[in-house]
């Protein structure tokens, strides 16, 4: 080969390849940030179509987020195709890793699977005060595809996976509207037993809480060691559950007192020989 057929190569072959691979490089990385802008949109106008729906927030979430995933693996493999890659030996490359993927993810797996039976069955819904198996507790505000997020009453957020939370006991605690509320306390031996069920009675029947038409009632719990033990009962709105349990419980204290019923404490009592 002589001289000038070698500078021709290099002027014309290198340099037309390096361009062709610039080319390339820089059309893959327009088709990336498009197809990410495109993405988002479709979610957004997705999301904004649910809403309109009126579907529940942790369907939503659930779909956008599955959604999310599942576009980015294909934008994945559009850029692998413009790149020049095979798609067929990246399937076939995936169908060969596919036993050691799912002994890699099987947690994710389940807790996909576990996602996809919350949303079917609904043992609970965004915007429900849930208490799991291991006691862990809050408002959920999220429905992911792998994770629930629940919030607590001083903002903490709890990650819990959906795999755990499919395969335990929930409890719901605001799946009912009205929740029956009880009230525990003492009084003393020596007081008027009538006479203490009459006025709590009474505070029951006047508390802005308690439903008016729903069963109250004062009864005996048991016989204690330092006095008799007494329990209120009425039904309240689950919504203001927390409320009328400070405020009955602040009000018996006061009506026992009104009423010169006295309410025991713990003693011991010491004889000396």
């Amino acid at each position: 080969m002589t001289l000038e057929e070698l500078n021709e190569f290099f002027t014309t072959g290198v340099s037309g390849s390096l361009f062709h691979l610039l080319t390339r490089i820089l059309f893959t990385i327009i088709v990336f940030f498009v197809g990410v802008k495109l993405i988002n949109y479709a979610l957004k106008l997705l999301q904004k179509s649910m809403e309109k729906a009126k579907a529940e927030k942790g369907v939503i979430t659930f779909v956008i987020s599955f959604l999310k995933v599942a576009m980015y693996v294909v934008l994945c493999f559009v850029i692998a195709a413009k790149l020049g890659v095979d798609a067929a030996s990246i399937v076939a490359l995936l169908g060969s890793a596919g036993v050691a993927i799912g002994l890699a993810i099987q947690g994710s797996l389940s807790n996909f699977a576990g996602g996809v039976l919350i949303l079917l069955l609904r043992p609970f819904r965004v915007g429900d005060y849930i208490i799991d198996h291991s006691g862990k507790e809050g408002v959920v505000t999220e429905i992911q595809i792998f994770y629930t997020k629940l919030t607590t009453f001083d903002n903490r957020v709890i990650v819990l996976p959906n795999g755990t939370l499919a395969n335990n006991s929930i409890t719901n605690v605001t799946a009912e509207k009205t929740r029956r509320l009880d009230i525990s306390l003492q009084i003393a031996y020596g007081a008027d037993l009538k006479k203490a069920k009459e006025v709590l009675m009474n505070m029951l029947e006047e508390s802005e809480f308690a439903i008016k038409d729903q069963v109250k009632r004062v009864v005996v719990e048991a016989l204690e060691d330092s006095g008799v033990a007494l329990k209120m009962q009425c039904w309240v709105q689950t919504t203001d559950y927390w409320a009328a349990k400070w405020d009955l419980t602040e009000k018996a204290k006061l009506t026992l007192d009104e009423n010169h019923i006295e309410i025991p404490f713990p003693q011991v009592d010491v004889h000396m020989k």
